[in-house]
Formats: C-alpha cells, sequence, structure tokens
C-alpha cells in the first residue's frame, strides 16, 4: 500500500517500516494498521481542526491548563499560535490518559510513540489474531450483555477513581478483544475535578453503555449507575473495589424561591453599593434623584391646588340659600330664558 503523507515523517524515521492497510475512519481521526519492530500496530493520524466534525469541544477541554503564562493567554485570545497549542493539547490529552490509565490498570492501548500528530500504539486482536471489532459489531447473548455491563462498569469506576471522565463513551469506542472490552478514543477525555461538566459526561456515557446493551439484557436500561457512581466520588467514597447496585434514590425537598430570590436581590444592591461610582456617573445619579424629588412635589402642588377647589365648590355663596337640585350652570340658563321670554321659560 502506498504510505498516506501524514505517516511519511515516520517511514523515513524508521518509527513503522511498512503500512498494512486503513483500519478504520473516525470524526477526528483515521486508522491504519501498520508494521513497527516485526510486530503490528496501529498508527493514529489526527485531522486538523478544520476537518473534523467533532463539536462543542470546549465542554472537554474544560479545565486543562498551561504553565506558561504566554501560551495561556494565546489560547485565551484564540490566536493563531493560540489555536495551534488547542490542537497540539487536545492531541496529548490522548497520550497522557493512555500511559495513566494504562499503569491504573485500565484495560486501554498501550501507546509506544506520538510525533507529528501521529499516536502509533498497541493493536487490540480478537482470538483469532485480526484486530478486534467494536462493540457496536457484534450481537451478545443475555448472560453476555450483563456480563459486558459489569466489566465496562469496573473500567469506568477505575477511569473515575483516577481522576477521568471518557466523556464520549459508547458501543463505538470500545474494542471487544480476545481477553475482553478494551476502551479507545480519548482525546475528548476531562478532569472530573476540574471540568463543570464532568458530572453529566459521565451520567451520559454510562446511559449509552445500559441503553445499548439494555437491547439484550433489557433490566439495565432501568439502572442508575451514573448518578450512583458520581454521588459516591462526590463524597470521597468511590475505590476501585466500590460495591455499585444501579439504584439511586435523589433525595429532593421543595425549593423556597422566594428566599432564593431575596438573597439574590440582597447581594445585586450590596454589590451596587460597593461599587465606585466614576464622576459622570455620580452626577447622572444626582439628577436623577433631584427629577424624582421635583416630580414628587409636583404631584403634591397637584394635589393641594384639587383639594382646595374641591373646597371652594362645596362652599355656599354668602346671601344665597343653597338650592336643591340641578347644576349651577343649568339654573342661569334657566333665569335667562325667563328673563327673555318674560315667562315661566317652558315652551
Amino acid at each position: 500500500m502506498k504510505i498516506p503523507e501524514p505517516l511519511l515523517p515516520l517511514f523515513e524515521a524508521g518509527v513503522i517500516t511498512d503500512v498494512v492497510r486503513p483500519l478504520m475512519a473516525g470524526k477526528e481521526a483515521s486508522v491504519y494498521l501498520v508494521r513497527a519492530q516485526d510486530e503490528l500496530r496501529c498508527a493514529k493520524v489526527y485531522k486538523s481542526a478544520t476537518e473534523r466534525s467533532f463539536r462543542q469541544r470546549s465542554q472537554y477541554s474544560e479545565g486543562r491548563t498551561v504553565r506558561n503564562s504566554r501560551q495561556r493567554r494565546a489560547m485565551a485570545k484564540g490566536s493563531k499560535y493560540g489555536k495551534q497549542l488547542l490542537e497540539a493539547a487536545w492531541q496529548n490529552a490522548e497520550v497522557e490518559w493512555l500511559f495513566r490509565l494504562h499503569n491504573a490498570g485500565v484495560r486501554v492501548p498501550v501507546p509506544h510513540h506520538f510525533s507529528d500528530d501521529v499516536l502509533v500504539m498497541e493493536l487490540v486482536t480478537d482470538a483469532q489474531g485480526e484486530p478486534a471489532p467494536r462493540l457496536y459489531d457484534i450481537r451478545p447473548s443475555h448472560d453476555e450483555a450483563l456480563a459486558l455491563h459489569e466489566t465496562l462498569i469496573r473500567q469506568v469506576v477505575l477511569m473515575l477513581c483516577e481522576g477521568m471522565v471518557h466523556g464520549d463513551l459508547s458501543e463505538y469506542n470500545i474494542l471487544m478483544s480476545g481477553t475482553g472490552p478494551v476502551v479507545i478514543d480519548l482525546p475528548q477525555a476531562c478532569d472530573a475535578a476540574q471540568n463543570r461538566n464532568a458530572a453529566r459526561l459521565l451520567k451520559r456515557d454510562l446511559k449509552n453503555l445500559a441503553m445499548y446493551l439494555g437491547r439484550f439484557a433489557p433490566r439495565l436500561r432501568r439502572t442508575r449507575f451514573g448518578p450512583e457512581m458520581w454521588a459516591l466520588y462526590e463524597r470521597g467514597a468511590l475505590f476501585p473495589d466500590s460495591e455499585l447496585t444501579g439504584r439511586f434514590d435523589r433525595k429532593s425537598r421543595k425549593s423556597d424561591t422566594a428566599a432564593v430570590l431575596e438573597e439574590i436581590a440582597a447581594a445585586a444592591a450590596e454589590a451596587h453599593a460597593a461599587r465606585p461610582q466614576s464622576s459622570y456617573a455620580a452626577k447622572k445619579e444626582k439628577k436623577r434623584q433631584e427629577a424624582l424629588a421635583e416630580a414628587e412635589r409636583e404631584r403634591e402642588r397637584q394635589a393641594h391646588k384639587k383639594a382646595q377647589a374641591q373646597e371652594r365648590a362645596a362652599k355656599p355663596t354668602p346671601g344665597k340659600p343653597p338650592q336643591e337640585g340641578g347644576s349651577a350652570p343649568r339654573k342661569r340658563r334657566r333665569r335667562r330664558r325667563r328673563r327673555r321670554g318674560g315667562g315661566s321659560g317652558k315652551a
């Protein structure tokens, strides 16, 4: 097979001696079967950011930090140099996690070499020595599905005890080797203690496993290992041999919404009072207060005038007894008609 261009530097450096064939292509990388040091391995060639279809990378990379302050500023600004750093950090994350998880006893491929956007690692094989299929490609029996689920739950526990959440665990990212399932594809793995999305991603990973294996063992769909596992992790009570039941009862109580709103309003008022104002803002606020005071005085004057008018209208005219019925303008019109007609004013 013709050697793909991304693998040429490793071929020239003698890291790999031959490219046998492509294995698979995913949303973030392409994988090739290669020969290195007289054994078969796989080479994962990462796609560039413009070619990947993996979205919402920020929710996975939150909490990943670099020591160099210049690099941190460039990454935060999103400059060309910063984007290159982000891309390198995205790829290096998988290599770092593979080493850590392998040392922790998690079943992951063993990494051998990483350079020029290519990761050379162990080839996971089935019982016949062929490249292992994905979990999606097999159809386990009821008992096999239960056993697989239990094994994978233990793998997730080991990862979480190491402080890591896979973030994209599903039937497509698990290889079925001759000795059991192997977890692959870790660039999106996140730090459980530093990433605010870790709990949600963990629950989604375990739900994916339950929904897929639940096709063959329906009772798995009712399990709630995600919330149970995360609750133990938050309390510092999760260990590699922790017993899990798959049941989780959330203790809930009615929220005091009014009290929460009062606290928010009080905090906002306190922050506003403590915030220093510029001279322009202070003058503007003074004018606003003066306008409000003047408007209040004008309302008081208008109310006073109205009260005086009502009092004068109610006071009787001196020398004339108050007359019953009809309004004053109507009586005046009647008197004018009588004077003009000389009569009573009736037609």
